[in-house]
């Protein structure tokens, strides 16, 4: 593993020459790639120098404890050993982590998708509540959170919402949140007190880009249409909206939430790309073992993945066990603890795998 982080140390030094010569600085496609290679390892490379230093004072307290004459100091470098060891196991372990297979899809935009399940306008307005804790939660990140398509209902509900979420790193955060969420509470209709259960679906897309998917002309078909939301009189009274069609797949995807045809189109096709990559995703996901599924989860919205319960102020994620009675925080969007207990889940399965895969090898 040393040698491994040793050259990546050195690459990652040479990125960083690179982004100081003029002439790379003087070439953006050339510069933001470099750029972005610098920034895929610098985390790797921090986490190393640290193990270097734990490693490099280790030796020092060791040195200490068989050639100090004092004894004062071989009595505090003995105290301090046991910490430091433990410390540099755990960096190890992080290391290790960092040194995973990447997920070529970490680096996307998402594509965010919340619809209403089981349970009537209950589950309506849980999608709503569900879609603006996403909202909040991607603001507090610093990402751009746009909303691309909503269904609205009578009472402040929705039936479906589509965002797209631009931001550093999004769909490695978000990329565990698909699936059923259930919530138990007395609805807002309800008088005679009783606590309903209701579900709505999140799915998380990787935004496809053009490179990933080819959509050909001849296998697309566009209608347009004028828009029935709200939006005034300049919206309903065009044909703003637009509908296309993805004929080898039957995959539909409909944009009225802008005043320009242009960027209905575009936004529909941002999304229509996403679907098509995960329907590829999903062909590639299939193919993997029953058994290998199971232990890392496919994550796919047909798993009941967290409960909300608004009387005990409590959510619960079903995958990892973890209960958090904070319930009123995370719908306003302090997802951070939740979304990197599950992160860390996954991470530490794969890498459960990968030491089992090189023991096979070996």
């Amino acid at each position: 593993m040393f040698e491994k982080l040793e050259a990546i140390e050195k690459t990652y030094e040479e990125l960083t020459n690179q982004m100081m010569d003029p002439a790379v600085i003087g070439d953006q496609t050339r510069y933001t790639k470099v750029a972005r290679q610098h920034r895929e390892l610098e985390s790797i490379v921090e986490k190393f120098r640290e193990l270097k230093k734990i490693t490099r004072d280790i030796d020092g307290s060791r040195e200490l404890i068989r050639e100090s004459d004092d004894a004062e100091m071989r009595e505090l470098a003995a105290a301090e050993l046991p910490e430091l060891e433990e410390l540099q196991t755990k960096v190890e372990d992080e290391l290790k982590i960092l040194l995973l297979p990447k997920d070529p899809n970490d680096e996307k935009n998402v594509i965010l998708e919340v619809r209403a399940g089981t349970g009537g306008e209950e589950a309506c307005l849980f999608a709503a509540e569900v879609l603006r804790m996403y909202q909040r939660y991607a603001e507090q990140q610093g990402w751009r959170f746009q909303i691309a398509d909503v269904s609205e209902t009578g009472l402040g509900g929705i039936q479906k919402g589509e965002a797209i979420i631009e931001g550093e790193r999004v769909f490695s955060k978000l990329k565990y949140e698909s699936g059923v969420h259930r919530v138990q509470r007395v609805p807002q209709t309800e008088t005679s007190g009783r606590i309903h259960t209701s579900a709505v679906t999140v799915a998380v897309l990787p935004e496809a880009e053009e490179v990933d998917v080819k959509i050909e002309a001849k296998d697309l078909r566009v209608d347009t249409f004028c828009s029935s939301g709200p939006g005034g009189q300049s919206v309903n009274t065009t044909y703003s909206a637009v509908r296309l069609t993805h004929l080898p797949t039957g995959l539909v995807v409909s944009m009225q939430d802008e005043k320009s045809q242009i960027k209905n189109r575009e936004k529909a096709m941002r999304i229509l790309r996403s679907r098509l990559l995960e329907l590829e995703m999903q062909k590639q996901q299939d193919a993997i073992s029953a058994e290998r599924r199971s232990q890392v989860g496919s994550g796919d919205r047909s798993e009941k993945i967290r409960t909300y319960n608004f009387q005990e102020n409590r959510v619960t994620d079903h995958r990892i066990g973890l209960t958090l009675h904070k319930l009123d925080l995370i719908m306003e969007g302090d997802l951070r603890d939740l979304i990197d207990a599950v992160v860390t889940h996954y991470q530490a399965e794969k890498l459960k795998q990968e030491t089992e895969r090189q023991v096979a090898v070996a």
